[in-house]
This record gives structure tokens, C-alpha cells and sequence, in this order.
């Protein structure tokens, strides 16, 4: 690949630049170990006038977040006509709404936690008190509560006495005007990376995640040494095929591309629940993506750069359909 020239999008001005970075810096790395031509920016204002003058051959976007998963900037490669790794702009939407996703998988008969969300202007048109009693009343204790778009945990809280429910609902409040409160599946917490080769999607090695406190949040997520994966997870055979099988079915029903990672739980009766699927999973040195390559025994450059391959071959034909 060594004749390609590829755009490497991180930071963002997100509360995830700094894991961005690192995922693009890490990215960049593995790139050009396999001598590809990296160009690694910002997506800032002066990306447009730099995508016009140096037409790059393809792009991977790293960024975390509302910048990186949301749709918009998928949106503005396929309208520059840039090829790109990764999930369309359209799908890419969908996948970054929790509620969304999760009906769309419900719908196609896979298992996920029960939910409802709620808006920040219902607590104040109805009462904040009897909006919380109804909360606990109708879905019971525990909760996990989540914005109902966001990452790596921001936001997030289990919910195990009413009392505390305020509280979280607040810091929820903080990440969105929308918060999904959702029914706590106690159990081993998975990520399923899938990627896409010529076959078709297909999952790698589960990754188990073995998190300090209650739920799998940012600091367990970046720090070193927090938190202890396993791969491939500690499952019976049954439950991690039924966790393969989830996490491409995810992939397909939602319509993402190439590569994506699926976040699930498997309870104690060992069914496993889709939680939410990630179009751009995180590459930093705790990030799951990378774990899962490995464990399938691949090199993470190879597979970035038979996916740019992918994209190039594919061009832009279908970037708005």
C-alpha cells in the first residue's frame, strides 16, 4: 500500500479527545509499519480546505463520540466524495442512538434490557418527585441509567436505592437532554468486535471485562490496570456463540460497515443482551477492538489497511444511498 495516501481522523472537542488521540496515534502507527502514508488531523475548520488540495485515497475516521459516531462528519466525507472505513452516514445515526438501536435489535427478536427514556423537560411539565416514583413503581430497582447518546460510559450511573435515583438522573443530564433508564442486567459484561472481510461480517474473540464497582465506567475503561480483560471471554460454548451471533446480527441489522463493535451482557442463566454497538471502537492500548485482533491472531495495521483497501476498491458509489 505504500502508493496509498490515508487520512487519519482524531481528537474532536469532545469529552473523549484525549482517547481519540491516542486511537489515531495508535492507528497511525500500525499503519505505517506496513508502509501506508499517513496523514493524522484534527477535525477542525481547516480539514475541508486540506481534504480539496490533497484528495487522500481513503479515510479512517478514530474519533469518540458525537464527532466520530453520530453521522456528521461520515456525512461530510461522503459529500467531499473521500472513501472511508466505517459505518454510512445514516446508519451511523441510527447506531449512536441507544434507543434506537436497541429497538431495532429488539424488533429482530435479539434480547436487551427493558427501558424507557425520558426527556429533561418531563421532570419539569409533570413533577420531578412523581416522575421518579413512577420510574421506580414501573420498572423496579436496579437501574442503569445512560444518556440516550453518548460513549465510553459518560453519564452513567446504577441506579440501587431510590433515593439515589436524583443524582443520577442529574449526571446523566449533564451528557443530554434525553436519558434512557434502563433495566440492571447483572452479569459478565462482553465486547464483540465484528470486521468485514470478503466473506462477509464475522465476530472475532469475545472480550470479557472484569471492572472494579458497579458498572464498566470511563476511568475503568482508560486507566491501566483498572480494569482485567479476558480473551477470549470465560464462556461456555453456547454463550459465546450466541455472542458471535449477536454481535453480527447488530452489525447487519443496523446497516454499519466494516468494522463495529457490539457491547453486551450475559446474565446468569447465560442469555446474552445487547446493551449497544459502537461504529468507531476505541484503539488505545485498553481499548477491546485491539484485544480481539490479537486474540484472532491478526496484526491490527493488516486489518485497518485491508479495510482501506475495501473502501477504495468500493469508491464512493454509494456514499448517500
Amino acid at each position: 500500500m505504500t502508493d496509498r495516501h490515508v487520512l487519519v481522523l482524531a481528537g474532536g472537542l469532545t469529552h473523549e479527545r484525549e482517547v481519540s488521540l491516542r486511537s489515531g496515534a495508535r492507528l497511525t502507527e500500525a499503519l505505517r509499519r506496513h508502509d501506508v502514508e499517513v496523514t493524522l488531523r484534527d477535525a477542525d475548520a481547516d480539514l475541508l480546505p486540506w481534504i480539496a488540495a490533497h484528495r487522500p485515497d481513503s479515510a479512517v475516521i478514530a474519533l469518540h463520540g458525537g464527532r466520530g459516531e453520530n453521522g456528521a462528519l461520515q456525512g461530510i466525507l461522503e459529500m467531499t466524495n473521500t472513501p472511508f472505513t466505517g459505518t454510512r452516514s445514516h446508519a451511523a445515526r441510527l447506531a449512536w442512538d441507544k434507543p434506537t438501536a436497541k429497538s431495532l435489535l429488539q424488533r429482530a427478536g435479539y434480547r436487551t434490557p427493558d427501558w424507557i427514556t425520558l426527556a429533561h423537560n418531563t421532570f419539569r411539565d409533570l413533577g420531578a418527585a412523581a416522575v421518579i416514583d413512577a420510574i421506580v413503581t414501573h420498572m423496579g430497582l436496579p437501574l442503569m441509567l445512560k444518556p440516550h447518546q453518548g460513549g465510553s460510559a459518560l453519564g452513567a450511573a446504577v441506579v440501587q436505592r431510590p433515593e439515589d435515583l436524583p443524582a443520577a438522573l442529574v449526571g446523566a443530564f449533564a451528557y443530554g437532554s434525553v436519558v434512557m433508564v434502563e433495566r440492571f442486567v447483572s452479569g459478565t459484561e462482553l465486547a464483540i468486535s465484528v470486521i468485514e472481510d470478503a466473506e462477509g461480517p464475522r465476530a472475532l474473540p469475545a472480550v470479557e471485562i472484569d471492572f472494579p464497582g458497579e458498572h464498566f465506567d470511563y476511568e475503568s475503561r482508560y486507566t491501566a490496570g483498572t480494569t482485567t480483560y479476558y480473551t477470549p471471554a470465560r464462556l461456555t460454548e453456547a454463550a459465546a456463540t450466541e455472542a458471535a451471533e449477536l454481535a453480527v446480527a447488530a452489525h447487519t441489522t443496523l446497516g454499519l460497515r466494516d468494522v463495529s463493535r457490539t457491547d453486551a451482557i450475559v446474565d446468569a442463566a447465560g442469555a446474552v443482551h445487547f446493551l449497544e454497538a459502537n461504529v468507531s471502537p476505541g484503539l488505545t492500548e485498553t481499548s477491546m477492538l485491539p484485544m480481539a485482533v490479537t486474540a484472532a491472531g491478526l496484526d491490527l495495521g493488516s486489518v485497518y489497511a485491508d479495510l482501506i483497501e475495501r473502501s477504495i476498491t468500493r469508491g464512493t458509489s454509494d456514499r448517500l444511498d
